[in-house]
């Protein structure tokens, strides 16, 4: 059986460059790839990273979607050690808080390109 190793999740946006920096300033990865089409962020330990690829008609996700609304594909947990300072730091980053928080101790937030993602304390 061939072996089978798991490098980065992708996601779509109309600019590589500035959602990677984005992320960037979240998790603090060095940038690897980074051009107009495509920009990839790894953890100093070589785990999986993200990448992010070049969408020029990306629709971002509705969160929560209703009936015909854009389903996200997926979305991110980041564990932080304190929840309101992340938020903080995530909001001042360009995401903004999502409306709907179904949970008292995770924060839903959207990237700049409107991909849900949630901050916790475990």
């Amino acid at each position: 059986m061939p072996s089978f190793s798991l490098t980065a999740a992708v996601l779509d946006t109309p600019d590589p460059q500035g959602l990677a920096r984005f992320y960037q300033q979240l998790l603090g990865w060095p940038l690897r790839d980074d051009d107009p089409e495509w920009a990839t962020l790894r953890p100093e330990d070589g785990g999986p990273g993200l990448s992010f690829q070049r969408e020029e008609h990306h629709v971002p996700p509705v969160w929560p979607a209703g009936p015909g609304d854009p389903r996200m594909q997926l979305h991110l947990d980041i564990e932080v050690d304190d929840l309101d300072a992340a938020v903080a730091v995530a909001v001042e980053a360009g995401a903004t808080v999502a409306a709907f928080q179904p949970q008292d101790d995770v924060r839903v937030c959207l990237d700049p390109a409107g991909h849900p993602f949630c901050l916790f304390v475990p």
